[in-house]
Parts: C-alpha cells; sequence; structure tokens
C-alpha cells in the first residue's frame, strides 16, 4: 500500500533566467504543513509582475519578513531528512531549491521527485475535478506555498482512494 506522499511547492519570482524561490511550503503525511517566505540575496533582483500577480507576495514583504536562504534550507532538511518529497512543477522546484541550497551552502537531505511518479493512469483521468471540488471545499483563494502543497497532496489522496477498487 502506498503512503500519503509529502508534497513540497516553491513559489518564486517569475519563470526562467534570474528568477528565484521566494516561499517554501509544504503538508506532510498527516496534512501538517509549513510554510515560510524566503529573503531574497543581494543579487536577487528579477522580479516578474504577473507572477506577483498571482501569488500576491510583494518583494518589500520578503525582504522585511522572509527568513534566511540558510535558515530555510535547515529546517526543511531537519524536517523532510531521509524522505523523497514530492512536486507538481519539478523542473522549476529543481532549479529553484537548487538555488536556494547553494546560496545556503547545503546539500538537501530528502529526494525531490515529481509528483507525476505516483499518479496512475486512473488517478490522471480523475484528476483535475478532483482538485477543482478540494479547492472548493477548502475555499482556497490564495495562490501561496503551503496550500498549494495541501491541494495537491490531497487530489492525489482522493483519486488514490477513488481508483484503488479499479485494481
Amino acid at each position: 500500500m502506498m503512503t500519503v506522499p509529502i508534497v513540497i511547492e516553491f513559489e518564486a519570482s517569475g519563470f526562467g533566467k534570474g528568477s528565484y524561490p521566494i516561499e517554501v511550503g509544504f503538508s506532510q503525511r498527516h496534512g501538517e504543513g509549513w510554510c515560510t517566505l524566503i529573503r531574497p540575496e543581494q543579487d536577487w533582483q528579477q522580479w516578474d509582475s504577473q507572477t506577483a500577480a498571482l501569488h500576491h507576495i510583494p518583494r518589500e514583504v520578503l525582504i522585511e519578513r522572509g527568513k534566511s536562504p540558510v535558515h530555510v534550507a535547515e529546517h526543511l532538511n531537519s524536517t523532510l531528512n531521509g524522505h523523497t518529497v514530492y512536486t507538481d512543477g519539478w523542473t522549476h522546484d529543481y532549479v529553484w531549491m537548487a538555488q536556494l541550497y547553494d546560496v545556503a551552502e547545503k546539500v538537501p537531505s530528502f529526494k525531490l521527485a515529481d509528483l507525476r511518479e505516483i499518479i496512475s493512469p486512473e488517478q490522471e483521468r480523475l484528476w483535475f475535478a478532483t482538485k477543482v471540488k478540494i479547492l472548493e471545499d477548502l475555499s482556497v483563494t490564495r495562490h501561496r506555498a503551503s496550500s498549494d502543497a495541501r491541494v495537491l497532496q490531497l487530489t492525489w489522496l482522493r483519486t488514490y482512494d477513488a481508483t484503488r477498487s479499479w485494481h
């Protein structure tokens, strides 16, 4: 039997060259969540207004309230040590996670994997409708890392439960 996956999400300053992580959040196996803003480094200057319109996190708030990359990397390592952690945006999240860890001069103590690796074709057929229902049920109005991670985790869980009888 598959255990409930730990899901992680990053929010970023934009996409592509020059973008950097601004927030990270995860949902653990029993739904315990954690989220923090990441204080930008001096040379992290790229800021995309279209992306900011999605996450609604002003750069000034990151500077004032964000945690240092070292603090964030240390917390992620201590909490997620030895686990495989899943994301639905692996190509982007891997780059942002690597950037965070490089600046912190640390190495992740967990494995980042693509959520699609553990989604069956049966789950995939139910995915979109299930995710929409969960967003409604939870009244999610913010596009933020921890709530996004929880929605993905619950979508995986509900689609997994719904398809178990198919096997």
